[in-house]
């Protein structure tokens, strides 16, 4: 683990963000991070494809969640 220098101005947007989604600092800074490593190495996916991708890698299934 290390630690990553970033600009204030993208800190506190990191900040409200991870307020918003209910992570901490470090783990929404790492989702895009991870995010935006995926997008550049598929560049004809879309975000809502990469993190569906992602979700069936995990084995997320949302019928478990739904009742469906």
């Amino acid at each position: 683990m290390g630690i990553v220098k970033i600009d204030d101005k993208l800190h506190e947007e990191v900040r409200k963000a991870s307020s918003v989604m209910e992570r901490s600092i470090n783990a929404q800074a790492a989702f895009w991070i991870r995010i935006g490593m995926l997008a550049e190495a598929n560049p004809h996916k879309t975000y809502s494809e990469i993190v569906e991708e992602q979700m069936r890698l995990a084995q997320v299934s949302f019928r478990k969640v739904s009742g469906g």
